[in-house]
């Protein structure tokens, strides 16, 4: 059989999606933000063996079993760090797996990278850093990774000769993700120093000038900063323009792990001071812009920098023209050949419902976290954990005994009753509820939803 569909199948088969996908969004508030299915069903239902002959007839409903087993993200999805999937960027999605563009080079996707392009550029202005280039990426980790590479070669040159030994310095708050591009860039995790922060959990300036000093008294090449701006648990701020005086002294790759909170630059400038001095920084779209995962960006200051870290052409993929941009390869600007086409949903976000209705909904999840915080504060039996700088609260109930055994327990049933989702961070040594706000769908009923459902699940305990 041929697996093509005709003109008529394919309309078909598209519509009937779309109306599933339609069903989900119009049930959302009435779905549990968990599904109430074992992983044992659930593989049943998924799994087997592979269909030897097509079950066209039957796929639809194979694909509403996905919805039904999937979790929910309604206005009261807060756990993670993750957006919550804006459908014109989403519905854009269908078009770009149609076109299947590999957006490698100009030459293999003429407005697909022209789209791209222009989304990178986007979001630099947007964030202050006007003048930066880029690339999407599949996420912050990635970002994260690539940012790094580009820093061990501008500071060590070691595409050539091999990795040497280079320290990179971060906050003691610092994303998983980092130790994990210091490993795969072979420097070596022992090569990875966690600076200490303050109460505020912000990287301490003055402590990472005393570690590089300390480093380069023993001898140790120090060749990059990470700063973050927004750390994964609660959400703070390093000091970023400290840190790149220290950077530039110090003569540092200065990379910003941006991927949860540097889009907040948008709203609140004020708090991001020194961003457009780094070298390198990481966002996430599919965090606070909303979009579907995956949409990732790495920002960059010095293309040539790019160049030197990820550029190394094959003959099959030599250009036959000088024209800037339809000579463009992103190839030579990211560790990626082969690309998806991520940036046509966000593309088609922005373009359907302008920046300022994105500035809009990071407003109201700011104004959600300061709510919630109140709301905790107010509350005897609950207690704050950390600061709100922007949209992550991390709370706890106040258990006479085994507080952080029967705060997971609170955490388990909280989630188990379907209303709510939270996450879980740690502070200071103690386990703590999370809530994120990224989400736009939330509205105040489901901010007072999150107290209530954790009192009531207390209740319950006992």
């Amino acid at each position: 059989m041929s697996l093509d569909l005709s003109p008529t199948e394919f309309q078909d088969l598209a519509a009937q999606v779309a109306r599933l996908a339609t069903d989900y969004l119009l049930r959302l508030d009435d779905r549990p933000i968990r599904p109430d299915v074992t992983g044992e069903r659930l593989l049943e239902l998924l799994g087997g063996s592979a269909p030897q002959r097509g079950r066209r007839a039957k796929v639809v409903e194979l694909l509403r079993r996905v919805v039904d087993g999937s979790r929910t993200q309604n206005g009261r999805f807060l756990g993670y760090v993750m957006g919550s999937g804006e459908p014109a960027g989403a519905a854009a999605d269908l078009l770009a797996s149609v076109l299947n563009q590999n957006l490698t080079a100009y030459r293999s996707s003429p407005a697909g990278v022209t789209v791209e392009r222009t989304v990178v550029r986007w979001l630099a202005e947007a964030i202050g850093c006007d003048g930066f280039s880029g690339s999407l990426t599949g996420g912050g980790s990635s970002a994260n990774l690539m940012g790094l590479a580009m820093g061990r070669e501008a500071r060590a040159a070691a595409n050539e000769r091999g990795a040497s030994a280079g320290v990179v310095y971060a906050s003691e708050q610092v994303h998983m993700s980092i130790g994990k591009a210091v490993a795969l860039l072979g420097l070596g995790r022992e090569n990875l120093r966690l600076v200490a922060t303050d109460a505020d959990f912000r990287m301490r300036s003055d402590e990472l000038e005393r570690v590089i000093s300390r480093d380069r008294a023993a001898g140790l090449k120090p060749v990059a900063v990470v700063a973050s701006a927004g750390t994964v648990a609660t959400g703070a701020i390093d000091p970023l323009a400290r840190i790149a005086d220290v950077a530039e002294r110090e003569q540092l790759w200065m990379h910003v792990d941006g991927a949860y909170g540097a889009l907040a630059a948008m709203v609140v400038p004020e708090r991001f001071e020194g961003l457009a001095r780094a070298d390198s920084i990481s966002l996430d779209a599919h965090k606070w812009l909303y979009q579907a995962v995956d949409c990732g960006c790495l920002l960059f200051r010095d293309r040539t920098a790019a160049r030197r870290a990820f550029s190394h052409t094959g003959d099959y993929t030599r250009s036959f023209t000088d024209d800037p941009l339809e000579g463009f390869a992103f190839f030579e600007e990211s560790m990626e050949l082969s690309r998806r086409f991520r940036a046509l949903r966000l593309w088609t976000s922005i373009q359907f419902h302008g920046l300022e209705a994105f500035r809009d909904a990071m407003r109201r999840d700011l104004t959600h976290a300061r709510t919630l915080s109140e709301r905790v504060r107010g509350e005897p039996a609950l207690e704050l954990l950390a600061p709100v700088e922007l949209s992550a609260v991390c709370f706890r109930h106040r258990f006479e005994a085994s507080a952080d055994a029967r705060n997971l327990a609170l955490l388990e049933a909280v989630n188990r009753r379907g209303r709510v989702y939270l996450s879980n961070a740690t502070i200071r040594g103690a386990f703590a509820l999370r809530a994120c706000f990224v989400n736009h769908r939330t509205t105040d009923a489901d901010v007072d939803a999150v107290v209530d459902e954790v009192l009531a699940a207390a209740r319950e305990m006992g």
